[in-house]
């Protein structure tokens, strides 16, 4: 199937990510509204976007914009019209009325509903013109969440649907599952249920919503937001229509009815306006008091207010059976929660679809789950999990498992991609390497490291195992959220709050060391990152020997922020390649002052095109739409490089003293006008002394061991100062920057 030219209709929140990202893969499309300037001010928003929805700003050209009035035409050359109007039957009729009248023989023409049946959509339609619609189910924000759900009728030509979704997943970049017609298709219908089932379930036992949100969050494999944060992200209000939406459509019978049932508190806080952070609050609100604010939770049971607490479990990790066996509330929360969901899930197939493992990355690409359903019945275990489940008669799946008690049900991953995904090949390991920071699969002709830890941030361990596997070409990669956002702050923290800085400096030599081992070891090392690649996680990436990237990436060295420099090679890295511009050929100070403004303002790139103008990546550098396709491409670089030879080491001639002069004034200038305080101050002349290049003149030269002393030299004296130690305890405690 060829799709050069595409047709939006509606330009609200769903229209407008869609049509942005299908600018993203350099496809033309035509956004349409009912006025102009409606699908004007669409454009707008999308170019301004924070988070950006455009991985380039200049993607913009690629939209134009129209009334369903006056520029319907458009619709005769497109080869997609995609109606994303307001999720009201009679317009939707209206509108495929006027789609089918003006459509080209052939087109697709699909709906973004989340909730309408495919044969509510399609009642007026001839069995022709059935044919060639379907509903095409995106996730909002479109460009960032993987799940494209294509919902097929028994009319549709599937080779057709099977064209559109091999485009999806090629040049859009999703996970393009196809089911079949039923209430919220895959990844909602167990989404919901699953928010539903954690709600309901903490009403019963009385729990906090701190309690249920730190079980229902990062030790199970979701997102921190947990279960009532995430109520109040998507609006109280919307949950309750979404709600009414699955008790209309689904039969009595369904287990749904049971968790969707009204909360007195839930219908109070509607009606009072407290409907999550777009309301005055919602299960949170910030409350202020004088110049404080306060962050307050409510309490389930009297729908009072108070400050929210932080709950500890002592756990960072996922690890389900060490969860679900705890002998206190959390532990009994835990397996009620994930035992239910893996009975209704269960539950479904084959009626939502044939292969369970589907449903599985549904959650992970569509609500950001770690491990769908399935996944955490495989690793709790068969044996396990039947010792410890209640009733699940008239469950066809769970019965037969039962019966023939198979460990391995699981079988394949993936199985809606041919892609050669990651999650495939973890299943052909030859042996599993590694320790509780970093796992090492080994296979036959190269190795894979994937970063374990919270946020895959760094520690002595992720450097160990990265070291060890570098016996083979090496790829670094993984399937979680973040590449890795950096050094594990609170490691580091552990030991200052100790006064023990000789195990910092031991920590920060030995990453040093490893990074330098990776850029020159005999075989080529890759790394494939995704997400937050920060800091260390940069430094990581920056001295691999090749980069294939995903297009979401957020890239940059940010250690100012928390009152450091880069000290894993992020500064000798940014010089050398500064250094190799035709500028700085012709102006030795031109290098030095460019690394400092990029470090010392701690910029970020949003995507690859935003990364190259401050060279965090090259142009060689591989940009990939599909996350799935990150391994594919690495395995594809060993091929093409073969003969690898390790690159020259970097010499670097710097100014010195000359060059620091003019970044001293720049300091004094910022200090003047109050953009940084008395710490910013001592963090920039660090930075400044590392970038310059210490004591030394342009005449004389440099090695990189020289600028990893620098580097090295400036983080230990800024770690041992009680404000860089403010800042990061700060960091840590708030999520926020600190300024001192």
């Amino acid at each position: 199937m060829n799709i050069k030219n595409v047709v939006v209709i509606g330009s609200g929140t769903m229209g407008s990510g869609i049509a942005a990202h299908l600018c993203n893969a350099n496809i033309p499309v035509t956004l349409l509204d009912l006025k102009t300037e409606i699908s004007e001010k669409a454009r707008e928003r999308i170019h301004k976007s924070r988070p950006p929805l455009l991985i380039d700003k200049s993607k913009i050209n690629n939209i134009k914009v129209g009334n369903i009035s006056d520029n319907f035409d458009v619709v005769k050359n497109a080869d997609w019209i995609v109606e994303a109007v307001v999720e009201r039957i009679d317009v939707k009729h209206q509108i495929y009325e006027k789609i089918f009248k003006s459509r080209k023989a052939g087109a697709i023409v699909s709906s973004n509903t989340s909730s309408i049946p495919i044969k509510v959509l399609s009642q007026n339609l001839t069995d022709t013109e059935k044919k060639d619609f379907c509903i095409t189910h995106f996730f909002n924000p479109v460009r960032y969440m993987g799940l494209l759900e294509i919902v097929k009728n028994e009319n549709n030509d599937l080779n057709k649907i099977n064209q559109l979704k091999e485009f999806c997943e090629t040049e859009l970049g999703k996970g393009a599952i196809v089911c079949n017609d039923t209430p919220g298709f895959l990844g909602n219908r167990v989404g919901v249920y699953a928010m539903q089932i954690a709600m309901t379930e903490a009403f019963k036992m009385k729990l906090s919503v701190e309690e249920a949100d730190a079980i229902f969050g990062r030790p199970m494999g979701i997102p921190k937001t947990g279960v009532f944060g995430l109520y109040d992200l998507i609006g109280i209000d919307l949950m309750a229509d979404v709600l009414k939406s699955f008790i209309k459509e689904l039969p009595e019978t369904d287990e749904f009815h049971e968790v969707a049932k009204e909360i007195p508190l839930v219908k109070k806080l509607i009606e009072t306006g407290y409907t999550g952070r777009k309301g005055k609050g919602g299960f949170y609100r910030m409350n202020k008091f004088g110049t404080t604010k306060v962050m307050e939770a409510i309490n389930l049971e009297t729908g009072d207010y108070s400050p929210s607490k932080k709950i500890d479990i002592k756990s960072d990790k996922v690890d389900l059976n060490r969860l679900i066996n705890r002998k206190d509330k959390y532990g009994e929360y835990a397996w009620s929660v994930i035992s239910k969901i893996i009975k209704y899930a269960s539950s479904l197939v084959p009626g939502i679809t044939n292969q369970f493992n589907d449903i599985d990355e549904a959650m992970r690409l569509g609500f950001n789950w770690a491990k769908g359903p399935f996944e955490m019945l495989e690793e709790i275990g068969v044996k396990n999990f039947f010792n410890k489940v209640d009733n699940f008669s008239g469950n066809n799946f769970l019965e037969e498992l039962n019966k023939n008690k198979n460990e391995d049900f699981y079988g394949e991953r993936q199985k809606y991609t041919n892609i050669e995904t990651l999650g495939k090949v973890k299943k052909t390991v030859i042996s599993l390497d590694g320790n509780d920071s970093a796992k090492i699969y080994r296979f036959q002709d190269y190795n894979i490291v994937e970063f374990t830890t919270k946020a895959n941030a760094l520690d002595y361990d992720s450097m160990d195992a990265l070291k060890k596997a570098t016996d083979k070409p090496l790829i670094i990669i993984n399937e979680s959220m973040q590449f890795s956002a950096g050094v594990n702050l609170t490691y580091t923290m552990q030991f200052a709050d100790k006064n023990d800085f000789k195990s910092i400096e031991k920590f920060i030599k030995y990453f040093q060391e490893t990074c330098k081992h990776l850029k020159y070891s005999k075989y080529p090392v890759i790394s494939a990152p995704s997400g937050l690649t920060l800091g260390g996680g940069f430094e990581v990436m920056v001295q691999s020997n090749f980069v294939a990237s995903h297009t979401n990436i957020v890239v940059g060295l940010v250690e100012t922020i928390v009152g450091l420099i880069p000290a894993g090679g992020g500064c000798k890295e940014m010089l050398g390649r500064w250094l190799e511009t035709e500028q700085a050929k012709n102006d030795p100070n031109f290098a030095p002052l460019k690394v400092f403004d990029i470090i010392g303002y701690g910029k970020t790139a949003t995507s690859p095109v935003e990364a190259e103008p401050l060279k965090y990546l090259r142009p060689e550098d591989k940009k990939i739409m599909n996350r799935n396709s990150l391994l594919e491409v690495s395995k594809k670089i060993f091929n093409e490089n073969k003969n690898f030879k390790a690159p020259e080491e970097l010499t670097f001639k710097l100014p010195g003293e000359s060059v620091r002069g003019e970044m001293n004034k720049i300091i004094e200038k910022l200090y003047n006008e109050k953009v940084i305080l008395d710490h910013g101050v001592q963090v920039a002349k660090e930075l400044a002394n590392v970038l310059s290049g210490g004591d030394t003149t342009v005449d004389k030269t440099l090695t990189e061991d020289d600028l990893f002393k620098l580097e090295l030299d400036a983080f230990m004296r800024l770690i041992e100062t009680k404000k860089t130690q403010d800042r990061i305890k700060h960091t840590l405690a708030t999520g926020k920057p600190l300024v001192n």
